[in-house]
Formats: structure tokens, C-alpha cells, sequence
């Protein structure tokens, strides 16, 4: 099994989010909102007439659980989707996971996720 973690662009959340749906590669998804900086750095903004340099850009987190053979797929569609072109539309990581326990009913790898 696989975690698939993307840090995406806010605004692309739900066209990645509808793309796994419509493509049947994500049963479920956890989605945080982070703060962080890589490239892109942050912007200059005028607040009452002050210049203040924004250096934590918002942006969203997704975790997805996945089989092995369904991970690359996963990062592909994310890829595709959340991609502008620009600087600061994110990263994929992909991590393996060890066990898989769904608290209800106990079960385990595959079948819990």
C-alpha cells in the first residue's frame, strides 16, 4: 500500500477532488489546510499603507491511501489536474504504508481502506 500526499493550490482542491471521483482512484481522502513555502517564496501586500512580505502561502494537503498499483495513477491525475504552469502549484510525495486498520469492523490493509 501507498500514501500519496500532494500540496496543492486552494483553488484547485475540488477539480482534484472530482477528478479521483469520476476516475474511481480514491475511496477516501483526507484534506488539511497548510501554510508553507518552496520556489515561489511569497508576495509583497499593502496592509494600511504598510508593505508586508507574505512568506507562508496558503495551500491545501491531500492524503490518499491507495494500492500499490493504483498510486502512480493517483499522482498522475493529481499532477494533471492541479498543474497551472506557474510557480507554487505543489508537490507529490508517495510513502509506503506498512498496515491499514479500520476502526469499526477491524479490518485490515486492502480491505480497511
Amino acid at each position: 500500500m501507498k500514501k500519496v500526499e500532494a500540496i496543492i493550490r486552494t483553488e484547485k482542491l475540488e477539480d482534484v477532488k472530482d477528478a479521483l471521483v469520476k476516475n474511481n482512484l480514491a475511496k477516501g481522502l483526507t484534506v488539511s489546510q497548510v501554510l508553507g513555502h518552496g520556489t515561489q517564496k511569497g508576495f509583497p501586500e499593502f496592509v494600511r499603507g504598510q508593505e508586508i512580505l507574505t512568506t507562508l502561502l496558503a495551500k491545501v494537503k491531500l492524503e490518499i491511501i491507495t494500492t500499490e498499483d493504483r498510486a502512480e495513477k493517483v499522482a498522475e491525475l493529481i499532477q494533471k489536474t492541479a498543474r497551472t504552469g506557474e510557480v507554487g502549484d505543489g508537490k507529490i510525495f508517495i510513502y509506503p504504508i506498512e498496515q491499514v486498520i479500520r476502526i469499526r469492523t477491524g479490518e485490515t490493509d486492502e480491505s480497511a481502506i
